[in-house]
């Protein structure tokens, strides 16, 4: 017990010296006072999301882009109705996506997000002009595998850049502009599609990755030595993160540290409340045109009818957002979407007129899709420290992948054009939300208590005052 008091103190003590490093080499509070905030974070606001933003929206269109063409001939040319065929190409993604997600966080962290994010961009957008040149099942699917390798550092990496910039309470607002953007321009994949086929072979995507690299930008830490910042607005920016959570300063992340990090079950309760809402937000992205078709719609009515629930959701999720950050809550908006997800996919389950059961889809994909940035801010508030983050992001988005193995499996051709026992899974799923949101609210609640009461044992997170957000 001595001993690990010692190093409990020593852990302390070092954290406290960076922390001291940090300001000292930073900007005194009283000159990071005459920094305009809101003008300054603006400005963060327009150089980090758009980006990030646009490019997800592309590798989205790369992932689920094989529901549009399947309704569109795809089918037919490549004879995916045989066997399982459709399944195993969309399965097949997501296993090099779940095993490459912290790793490329680590790399992220060493070479940069720029020159990371960047090549892993360029690395998808060759692979998906591919594509667009198979003519066969088996090309298909290698080309998947091999799109699934590249995109697995994108989502974690952007979601972990984006939480070491800004205050826990400024989280969701803009974790959902940057994921509802892209969910946006994906409802409307059919139309993007075509233009990106337009562009002059791989040429398009070599100037799409040279501008990434200029225009991405880097944690905080590193913003003023790119010019992005000044050395004011710089030390203003980590000083409010040092405030509001302490971890401004990059801790290096070991295998040792790793493994720490891992044994906290919180994590774990995150990434399956991800993954039970990623299930339903994937399986509705790949099948909702064959659910509208099914409901009497030609191929090519269902690609246009399958945008306007995308639309619907974005509005919803963000709203949701803005109030969350505002009243700083975090479980009751998620409470709320599941029973928005759950009505919605029950009733395009069992109603049998068509009208009511594409409304379910509207209800069905705004809770399940507004339930991503929630989840992704629930957990970024209460974690700290970078390294923590950057593996529990990681944890997180890879769990989100198996969310993508079970709505590939579950929503079965033999089941088409109705897919019940799919919906009855990812209807489940939501389930298991709640309950796991039940778990980690009443455990965060009375940690809490105990920190206002001044019986904690041990500060939360290793932090004197933190307290988790509920």
């Amino acid at each position: 017990m001595a001993q690990a008091s010692e190093v409990d103190n020593e852990k302390r003590a070092e954290d406290s010296s960076s922390r001291e490093e940090h300001i000292e080499h930073g900007v005194d509070t009283v000159e990071a006072l005459a920094v305009n905030e809101k003008a300054l974070m603006r400005k963060i606001d327009w150089r980090l999301l758009p980006i990030l933003g646009a490019l997800y929206a592309i590798a989205l269109i790369d992932r689920v882009n094989i529901s549009n063409a399947r309704v569109a001939g795809m089918n037919k040319e490549l004879e995916l109705h045989i066997g399982s065929r459709y399944t195993i190409a969309l399965l097949v993604f997501f296993i090099p996506y779940f095993i490459f997600e912290l790793p490329s966080n680590i790399v992220l962290r060493k070479v940069g997000s720029a020159n990371w994010l960047a090549f892993v961009a360029f690395g998808w957008g060759t692979f998906m002009l591919g594509q667009g040149f198979v003519n066969s099942f088996e090309a298909l699917t290698a080309l998947r595998f091999l799109l699934g390798f590249f995109e697995a550092g994108f989502f974690p990496g952007c979601v972990y850049l984006i939480s070491c910039w800004y205050v826990r309470y400024e989280m969701q607002t803009r974790l959902a502009a940057f994921y509802l953007f892209s969910v946006l321009v994906g409802g409307f994949s059919a139309i993007l599609a075509y233009g990106l086929m337009q562009m002059e072979g791989l040429q398009g995507y070599l100037v799409g990755g040279n501008r990434s690299w200029f225009l991405i930008i880097d944690f905080p830490d590193k913003a003023q030595k790119t010019g992005f910042l000044t050395e004011q607005e710089a030390g203003f920016v980590k000083n409010r993160i040092e405030k509001d959570r302490a971890d401004a300063v990059s801790d290096p992340l070991t295998w040792a540290k790793c493994g720490e990090h891992l044994r906290d079950l919180k994590l774990w309760a995150f990434a399956l409340m991800f993954m039970s809402t990623t299930t339903p937000a994937y399986a509705l992205a790949y099948f909702s045109p064959t659910i509208i078709q099914g409901l009497g719609y030609s191929g090519g009515i269902a690609n246009l009818l399958s945008a306007p629930p995308v639309l619907f959701a974005v509005i919803c999720a963000y709203s949701f957002a803005l109030v969350g950050d505002k009243f700083r809550l975090r479980s009751p908006i998620i409470v709320t979407q599941c029973i928005v997800g759950i009505v919605g996919l029950m009733i395009t389950a069992y109603h049998e007129k068509p009208g009511v059961r594409y409304f379910g889809l509207f209800l069905g994909t705004a809770g399940c899709q507004g339930n991503v940035p929630a989840i992704l801010a629930y957990q970024s508030n209460n974690i700290r420290m970078q390294s923590k983050r950057s593996v529990g992001s990681a944890l997180q988005i890879g769990f989100g992948a198996i969310g993508g193995i079970i709505a590939s499996t579950t929503f079965r051709e033999v089941d088409a054009p109705k897919y019940v026992p799919g919906l009855w899974t990812t209807t489940g799923l939501q389930f298991l939300i709640l309950a796991l949101l039940a778990c980690t609210t009443f455990h965060f609640w009375r940690r809490n208590k105990q920190v206002d009461a001044g019986t904690a044992t041990k500060p939360i997170e290793g932090l004197e005052g933190f307290k988790y957000t509920l």
